[in-house]
């Protein structure tokens, strides 16, 4: 690390801080706009504005923009140096592109590696409260409305509801079906069944119990009985950003549920999991198109080659964001849909390397 170095890390990583929490503030401030009257129709304490939701939504936010805004600062601070001939005198001195890509690159790494902590480890935990104030004090309360849910709690059981009360944690029209083979070998019905939140089991009523071995079969049944199932109250909760929630270890485990019942959805965990091993490279791969495309001097000044900068930052997610719909749909596979921006624009990068004055 030599002094140039340095001097050019220093003012990357002032830039960055700068143009996170210029944008960051724009959007808090945006976001309180819109939501005030949810604030004050719903009676929300004020310390819980600020330490629950702000508190955790600040963060959120410089994490979420973190790319788009490393770019943004590389593209400043580079065409600024070069409006100022220092990257020409820089180069004529015998330092090559590449050495001037250094600090940049170190500075993105210390970013990349940070953020890839803070969106598997820190930031879901902020977002837990986040969300649970969102869904308390800004969202309409949460009503289950699924009929006729088949749920697969094990390798061979399968549980049904014909509906569901989320207020009372009530399940209506039970059943529960354990399946050898394409044989079934028993069969629980019962008329409801209830969540014990002391005991956390599952009270069922009413119920009947079928047991098929070969040709014979057994019936038992009784008025109550706990019992302990892979099932909770939380499985019909509200799913508003529940994937913003989990932390790496949860995230894993909560797809792995979601294959062993075979339930829908599971491209969007899939997406989020993805997306967050793609976001420090996207750092990386946003600062050095940055110094590239910046790094010549131009006649039309600073702010044409940062309003350039924006233009294509902003290009970026459009084109990302399309990527994600298109695989939360099922058509695209989720790997392919978060990869291919950043491998486009590693393409854009090596493009525009060779165009520039070396």
């Amino acid at each position: 690390m030599k002094l140039l170095d340095w001097y050019i890390l220093k003012r990357f990583l002032q830039t960055y801080i700068f143009v996170v929490l210029v944008i960051v503030l724009v959007v808090v401030m945006i976001d309180y706009t819109e939501k005030v009257d949810n604030f004050h129709r719903n009676n929300a304490p004020t310390n819980r504005i600020l330490f629950d939701y702000y508190l955790n939504f600040i963060p959120y936010w410089a994490n979420y923009i973190s790319p788009l805004m490393v770019f943004i600062a590389t593209v400043f601070l580079t065409s600024r140096l070069a409006s100022r001939t220092e990257i020409i005198a820089i180069l004529s001195s015998g330092v090559s592109f590449i050495r001037l890509l250094f600090p940049y690159a170190l500075g993105a790494t210390v970013l990349a590696v940070l953020t890839y902590f803070m969106v598997n480890y820190i930031i879901p935990r902020a977002n837990k409260t986040r969300i649970e104030f969102e869904i308390q004090y800004i969202n309409d309360a949460y009503t289950y409305t699924g009929r006729n849910v088949h749920i697969k709690i094990a390798p061979s059981v399968y549980a049904y509801l014909e509906s569901y009360n989320n207020t009372s944690n009530i399940g209506y029209k039970f059943t529960l079906e354990r399946v050898d083979g394409n044989q079934l070998k028993q069969k629980l019905s019962a008329d409801r069944i209830e969540w014990d939140a002391k005991k956390k089991k599952w009270a069922i009523y009413e119920y009947k119990i079928r047991t098929f071995n070969g040709s014979r079969e057994t019936l038992a049944s009784g008025t109550r009985a706990d019992t302990t199932l892979n099932l909770k109250p939380d499985d019909f909760s509200s799913d508003f950003n529940l994937y913003e929630t989990f932390t790496r270890p949860e995230l894993n485990r909560h797809i792995d549920r979601l294959r062993s019942r075979g339930a829908d959805g599971v491209e969007t965990y899939l997406l989020e999991k993805y997306s967050r091993d793609t976001r420090p490279f996207s750092i990386i791969i946003l600062t050095i198109i940055g110094v590239i495309m910046s790094a010549r001097k131009s006649r039309r000044g600073v702010g044409w080659q940062v309003a350039l900068g924006f233009l294509l930052a902003f290009t970026y997610l459009l084109f990302f964001m399309l990527a994600k719909g298109i695989a939360e749909s099922g058509n695209l596979n989720p790997v392919v849909a978060v990869w291919l921006p950043n491998a486009i624009f590693a393409g854009i990068g090596v493009l525009l390397y060779n165009t520039i004055p070396r």
